[in-house]
């Protein structure tokens, strides 16, 4: 699998998110400081999360 890094993450890389794309169309998400415990679903259940994290974080601005 291929990783890759949020452009969020810390510049010493210990405290990100890393998301990679599965070959049954699925999309793996894990934790830097976790790297062994993976959470999947699909994309438009992320997409969803993403939206409404973003949501969330612009009605608190």
């Amino acid at each position: 699998m291929n990783w890759t890094k949020s452009s969020f993450s810390e510049a010493s890389g210990n405290a990100c998110v890393e998301v990679a794309a599965c070959s049954d169309s699925t999309v793996a998400l894990r934790e830097s400081d976790s790297p062994t415990v993976i959470l999947s679903t699909n994309r438009a259940a992320l997409h969803a999360l993403v939206l409404g994290m973003k949501a969330r974080k612009d009605g608190l601005s």
